[in-house]
């Protein structure tokens, strides 16, 4: 393959990158003034690298052409569609940002650089083919997250989540590098053509250890159980809009790469890591859901969400077939839009002096003195239940179908046994906001894009999105064929 190929293959993370090192110079010489103008060219931006992106997902791009740098990076329809839910998120989350740090008066110029230059790695992650390119597209996503986390520096809390987010992600990191190196030094390759091929007459022990610890690591950044200690903190102490960017983006890289890893790298050693999966699904589902039952804050039971719902995506991927697949990407589909939703809806509670309101019990009352708002979030809180016919509910449906299919009954039987226990601390959220007495604390106005990123959203994760169920069915084959393909 000559570089013009594999140039023109990812012109995506070319035009983001290049945009970074330009509104980079912008904000050394403009400082935190230019700091709107420089979110605004960030969000053109990630649009136009969707833009690009798309034609290979609606083309259904597989197959050696996708292939750059000598089989280190794969620009296929699977890739494709996983980087327009990430750039999709960032960009909603720059549109999200400005109005939560001029509160503060904290709008940073370097904070839309740090998410441009975090999705550049994530595109790495999703495309990698190559052990090589995995790690530096998870490096690049990880540092620039940190420095997110902690980002509001008069805030003791963000401080707090930026040093336990590195800390733990440090630790992550030396566990994935060590699964890494096993693997290497099992397999003789780097590339995961290489190691499938390697793998293909039986997987060594020294290989099924590498296969523990790369799991390990990569749990570690979708918020899986036993890897998930640092995500209530850290969703609860980053400002809401970083929050809202780790709830979605990430955990759509995160999964796409934990996909490309097993089906791709691992794929005709299912057996080997099945168990695994269905022991981490399992245990995110339970531990989600009852973890959740006793916050306060909803950041926090929102984090408990996201574990739980990371349990449930991975049902499909414990199947290790492209049904499963194929509903893991609908339902991250759906989740997004639901994390969406939810943490714009928290970011539209202000009390009346503008300062923002977390704890549950102060959204007593809520649909009395703010109705749209307390309908909207309870969309999304049942919609996250699994309750029809809320959108949300298909993504749970797609998954258990995949795993009935593949002969997982015992897997379906216990994972809906875990959404009714899910079901009742959302829908405590909702009984506090109709039925508890008026706390009259939510009163401040919000911000008019916040509103109609909201309505979007829960119109997407409403009985409206029902219309979108056959298109998006068709693009997740898609790009699962392409995915499958590469075996």
């Amino acid at each position: 393959m000559d570089w013009s190929q594999s140039l023109r293959l990812i012109a995506p993370e070319e035009t983001i990158t290049v945009a970074g090192l330009v509104l980079l110079l912008v904000a050394a010489w403009g400082g935190d003034k230019a700091s709107r103008l420089i979110s605004i060219v960030s969000v053109a931006t990630l649009v136009a690298a969707m833009a690009l992106v798309a034609p290979a997902l609606c083309g259904g791009a597989m197959g050696p052409e996708t292939s750059a740098f000598f089989g280190q990076f794969r620009a296929d329809a699977f890739a494709s569609y996983a980087k327009i839910l990430i750039y999709g998120s960032a960009a909603v989350t720059l549109v999200l940002a400005p109005s939560y740090f001029e509160r503060y008066d904290s709008m940073r110029a370097e904070f839309p650089l740090l998410v441009l230059f975090a999705s550049v790695g994530m595109g790495m992650m999703v495309s990698a083919a190559d052990l090589l390119t995995l790690y530096i597209g998870l490096e690049m996503m990880s540092l620039s997250s940190y420095v997110l986390a902690a980002i509001l520096r008069s805030d003791g809390r963000s401080a707090e989540a930026g040093l336990k987010y590195f800390v733990l992600g440090a630790l992550a990191s030396g566990i994935l590098l060590f699964g890494m190196s096993l693997t290497y030094g099992f397999a003789g390759t780097t590339s995961f053509a290489g190691i499938n091929s390697s793998v293909s007459d039986g997987l060594s022990n020294g290989a099924l250890f590498g296969i523990v610890f790369m799991l390990a690591g990569l749990a570690f950044k979708i918020s899986a159980v036993p890897f998930h200690m640092w995500t209530p903190d850290v969703y609860e102490g980053a400002p809401t809009p970083v929050t809202t960017f780790f709830a979605t983006a990430p955990k759509v890289a995160g999964l796409g790469l934990i996909m490309r890893v097993l089906l791709d790298a691992f794929g005709e050693q299912a057996a080997a890591w099945q168990q695994i999966i269905l022991f981490v699904a399992l245990a995110s589902i339970v531990v989600g859901a009852l973890g959740a039952i006793g916050q306060s804050n909803i950041k926090r039971l929102m984090a408990y969400s996201s574990i739980n719902n990371v349990g449930f995506i991975l049902v499909g991927l414990a199947t290790a077939t492209q049904a499963g697949a194929s509903g893991m990407l609908i339902y991250v589909t759906i989740y997004v839009a639901m994390s969406i939703a939810g943490f714009t809806a928290i970011l539209m509670l202000k009390d009346e002096n503008g300062n923002y309101v977390e704890d549950i019990p102060k959204l007593a009352g809520l649909s009395r003195t703010r109705p749209g708002l307390a309908l909207a979030l309870a969309t999304v809180m049942f919609s996250l239940a699994g309750i029809p016919p809320l959108f949300g509910f298909w993504g749970k449906f797609v998954v258990f179908q995949a795993a009935v299919q593949a002969d997982m009954l015992a897997l379906a039987f216990i994972g809906i046994a875990a959404s009714v226990i899910g079901a009742f601390y959302y829908l405590k959220v909702v009984k506090v906001m109709y039925f508890d007495e008026p706390a009259d604390v939510v009163k401040g106005e919000s911000d008019i894009w916040h509103k109609l990123i909201l309505v979007v959203a829960c119109a997407f994760i409403s009985p409206l999105g029902y219309l979108l169920t056959s298109w998006l069915g068709e693009t997740a084959n898609t790009a699962t064929t392409a995915l499958f393909a590469a075996l």
